[in-house]
């Protein structure tokens, strides 16, 4: 699968940073069975490698999983031979990047100027992750691509499914969605039927 391909078709990544991922598979189950086809599970939680090994054994090719909150390049090697076939992080390193390149790994590095986003590019970015986007807005994208049009920029942070529709209008590549998207009260309640329904929701407004 080319992870790329799939970002671009299907436009969401579900972001699951939780403390707890004792119940990452029901998650990923309902996030699948909504339409979600990429999801990231952050290193701020210590189970995150043997997590994303075990998620890529239970999805099909259809799905991409990857890691987020990678900021080293022994990081990059951890989730790679865990299987992750896609590396977010919330900064731009230049080793980091490297390392995904080493790894064959699409690097998805966060920036928020312009020089930074485009630095990051250049450094071997596949998309860079407009982070925290909601300090931006909607219109921030745009505004970057207008001189910066081979950019595939992903803002993260903020987006919802009420602004989803307008962030891909105005250019994004794709989103990354977290908390409005993973909802902790129904993780907590382990109400996969309502988690599910929400990620129908996301990928409905997709098209």
């Amino acid at each position: 699968m080319n992870v790329l391909d799939n970002m671009e078709k299907h436009r969401i990544v579900a972001i699951v940073r939780l403390d707890d991922l004792s119940t990452a598979r029901h998650i990923t189950e309902a996030l699948v069975e909504g339409g979600i086809r990429a999801i990231e599970f952050t290193l701020t939680n210590p189970d995150a490698v043997p997590t994303i090994a075990a998620m890529r054994k239970s999805v099909d090719e259809r799905v991409a999983i990857g890691a987020g909150s990678v900021t080293t390049p022994d990081q990059v090697r951890a989730v790679a031979d865990a299987g992750a076939q896609f590396v977010v992080s919330p900064v731009s390193k230049r080793d980091v990047i490297a390392a995904c390149a080493e790894q064959d790994l699409p690097a998805m590095p966060g920036a928020f100027t312009p020089t930074e986003i485009q630095q990051a590019w250049e450094w071997g970015a596949s998309v860079v992750k407009v982070f925290p986007a909601n300090h931006l807005g909607m219109r921030y994208i745009k505004d970057v691509k207008a001189p910066l049009p081979h950019l595939r920029l992903m803002p993260t942070g903020g987006v919802n499914a009420d602004n989803i529709r307008e962030f891909l209008d105005l250019g994004a590549f794709a989103v990354g969605v977290g908390s409005s998207l993973i909802n902790n009260d129904a993780v907590a309640d382990r109400d996969w039927k309502r988690l599910r329904e929400n990620a129908r929701r996301y990928a409905r407004q997709i098209g």
